[in-house]
């Protein structure tokens, strides 16, 4: 865990951890980044801890980076998305209290690329899980999935759907992450 204080340098919509709730961060609070991650970060402050987007990575003093997938590079895309681009997308992905992403923590139960639709669009679906079912993040890491995987060339779309069937336990994580996380 990195520990680096900054001042927000203007008002920012964050996600409290672990609730999901929307707030905004006033300008000149000073915040500590607990983690970076999949472009996010994860800050805390007197009030709590909470997530923001890497699109607002200006707010802390940081470059916002843009994703390495361009619409003209999509649109330019032809034939069916790379599965293993997919994969990479979702690897960039992270629940913000935990610094493994969500497939090498075995969420991600599925992935598929859909057949063509009858105008050539590619659709992909995700299947994942949460750590715990109480999670308020799980809309937010979902989200942060799905944007994640609409910027690989040739998806048209995502639809990622949180599921409790069969129930998340520690046997999941790839080694990988059990690494990451100091388990072995």
């Amino acid at each position: 865990m990195i520990e680096e204080p900054r001042t927000i340098q203007r008002d920012v919509e964050a996600t409290i951890v672990p609730y999901g709730d929307k707030i905004i961060i006033p300008e000149g609070t000073e915040v500590f980044i607990t983690h970076k991650l999949g472009g996010n970060f994860t800050v805390r402050w007197t009030s709590g801890m909470a997530q923001i987007m890497g699109k607002d990575a200006d707010a802390l003093g940081e470059e916002v980076v843009v994703p390495t997938a361009t619409t003209e590079a999509s649109d330019n895309h032809e034939g069916p998305p790379d599965k293993d681009a997919i994969w990479a997308a979702l690897k960039k992905v992270y629940d913000p209290e935990i610094p493994v992403n969500i497939v090498d923590l075995g969420l991600v139960y599925t992935m598929e690329v859909e057949p063509p639709d009858d105008e050539g669009n590619y659709h992909v679906r995700v299947d994942m899980t949460l750590t715990a079912p109480g999670c308020g993040m799980g809309p937010t890491i979902a989200q942060d999935a799905k944007y994640k995987v609409e910027q690989v060339p040739g998806v048209h779309n995502a639809e990622v759907n949180i599921v409790w069937d069969p129930v998340w336990h520690q046997d999941m994580i790839t080694e990988e992450g059990k690494m990451e996380l100091g388990l072995i």
